[in-house]
């Protein structure tokens, strides 16, 4: 068990608290919170609780309970992780595939006499597009 001075502030809290005081040296007048700001308290409410998120890193405990609440209601990606090639289709070195990235997109592709890697990059470089 590591022990902590009383009101020590956990590495990532304190990393994340730092993040936001760069920011907001560096901020414009009346420039909002970036989300990804907000996405890593949202993240870091999980781990140690509204309250003492919105104090290390000195948000609005009110809205800090909002950024929660709509991060909950945002459903999850359905983006499968992992595709599974079965073998039998990479020895043939012939495939079709369809492949939709959530968004919207879809891609359909033949190919003929293809490396597994190089249909590896496809698909990542397809689903990690905007």
């Amino acid at each position: 068990m590591v022990a902590t001075q009383r009101g020590a502030l956990p590495e990532d809290l304190r990393r994340a608290r730092s993040q936001f005081q760069t920011w907001r040296k560096q901020r414009q007048p009346g420039c909002r919170i970036p989300p990804d700001l907000w996405a890593l308290a949202v993240r870091l409410v999980s781990t140690h609780g509204l309250s003492r998120t919105a104090s290390a890193l000195g948000l609005d405990y009110y809205s800090l309970q909002k950024q929660v609440a709509a991060a909950a209601d945002q459903p999850q990606s359905t983006r499968p992780a992992f595709v599974e090639v079965p073998a039998s289709l990479v020895a043939s070195k012939q495939a079709r595939f369809e492949l939709d990235n959530g968004a919207g997109a879809t891609l359909r592709v033949q190919l003929l006499g293809y490396d597994a890697a190089d249909l590896e990059a496809l698909v990542r470089h397809f689903w990690d597009a905007p």
